[in-house]
């Protein structure tokens, strides 16, 4: 990123950053004047606090997180219906996911490496996310060619859990795209608040170096969707299935890295990175094998409920069923092996009915539409890894 870029940059934090510290001086200037004017608590009472504290697990203070709201049903079809809108194609070949199952609070995540700083695993009431915990760290996943990886075309996502601008809780995301050299080829920061902007900065084709501002409006303290997909030059950049960035000349990216701020007084919690090789048109798998494997469709682990994400994915099938009237699909949920061999039976069946169910809403005729669950009996790849098992996870349609 170039100087004029940081130095402006700098300069926006460091405002938010000043904000903050004056909230936190007058916090303490209230706590000074409350303490005066109120009885002291009890020395026996104080000693028995101090105690509770010093007893409570190591663990429990990790794992004590700011919480994220439940969104609302009528916050979940505003999310639907914007993915549904959306103009982001997911990659359909998984090069790297991480959704954090299996990792131990307080851990370095076990798919990462550190470049700078430091970040652990912890709990958001009862979703387990990266914390990057000191100012400017930096990780990147470790791929068996660590800074070479990326193809023509290929797809990011995550989820990030929003700021707070009422309550000066602070926290930008930055994604860097960078050359085998390691120098950054585009760099997106994205603010994460409900006035929230994206900063982006790039390298041309030919070199030039550009830099744009736009808005980026994040859901505050709820869990929001950041998406990112490049093909041959092309760079576009979503938030919760609203393109905030669209780049037509940008150089070509090697591999990447999420960076937290560099400010003291921001947050950053994040989950379920996925990365995938661009996407291939449905219609052209469909008619080469005959029917389409996605990964694009997700659900909460464990759980048939479709993600609003998978909307985008959902409506691109409906539109091509839409488009081809005799077109009829038996809908398959696969699962890895990760728990019990009924269980996974019964939760591709629910996966698969509730996405039929999905397009049956849509306008698609239910007689056109079959589900099937497979369990975990049809498995792509090898269990024994995590990306064996990433790539057994999916959804299939198949022409009936």
């Amino acid at each position: 990123m170039n100087a004029q870029f940081l130095n402006r940059l700098i300069d926006a934090a460091k405002k938010s950053a000043e904000d903050a510290i004056e909230q936190q001086v007058n916090k303490k200037v209230e706590e000074g004047i409350d303490k005066a004017f109120n009885p002291e608590v009890p020395e026996k009472e104080q000693q028995e606090q101090q105690q509770q504290e010093e007893a409570e697990p190591q663990q429990q203070a990790v794992q004590r997180q700011p919480q994220a709201q439940a969104p609302t049903p009528a916050s979940t079809k505003t999310l639907e219906s914007a993915y549904a809108k959306s103009d982001f194609v997911p990659g359909d070949e998984i090069m790297f996911e991480d959704d954090l199952v299996g990792e131990q609070m307080g851990e370095f995540p076990s798919k990462w490496d550190l470049l700078e700083g430091n970040a652990e695993i912890a709990s958001v009431n009862g979703k387990t996310v990266i914390s990057l915990t000191d100012i400017s760290t930096e990780i990147m996943p470790l791929m068996e060619n660590q800074k070479n990886y990326l193809t023509e075309a290929f797809t990011l996502e995550f989820d990030f859990l929003g700021g707070s601008d009422e309550k000066s809780i602070y926290c930008d995301y930055i994604i860097h795209l960078k050359n085998i050299e390691g120098e950054d080829v585009a760099t997106i920061n994205l603010n994460g608040t409900a006035s929230g902007w994206a900063y982006t900065s790039w390298i041309t084709v030919s070199g030039e170096q550009r830099e744009n501002r736009s808005a980026a409006p994040a859901k505050e303290e709820e869990w929001n969707h950041a998406a990112l997909s490049f093909n041959k030059r092309a760079l576009k950049v979503y938030l919760n299935g609203s393109r905030i960035v669209n780049i037509p000349n940008c150089a070509r990216p090697q591999y990447f890295t999420l960076q937290r701020s560099y400010w003291a007084d921001h947050r950053n919690l994040m989950t379920n990175v996925r990365l995938c090789k661009g996407a291939v048109p449905l219609y052209n798998r469909l008619i080469t094998d005959g029917k389409i494997i996605t990964y694009a469709i997700t659900f909460d682990i464990g759980k048939a409920n479709i993600k609003p994400e998978s909307m985008t994915e959902i409506n691109r099938i409906a539109q091509l069923m839409k488009d081809n009237g005799d077109l009829k699909f038996e809908v398959q949920g696969h699962t890895d092996n990760t728990g019990t061999v009924a269980g996974n039976q019964k939760l591709s069946e629910q996966r698969a009915q509730a996405i039929v169910n999905k397009l049956v809403e849509m306008g698609i005729a239910a007689n056109r539409l079959s589900a099937k669950g497979m369990g975990q009996s049809a498995p792509l790849a090898d269990n024994s890894t995590d990306e064996g098992r990433a790539k057994n996870r999916r959804v299939e349609f198949v022409k009936k």
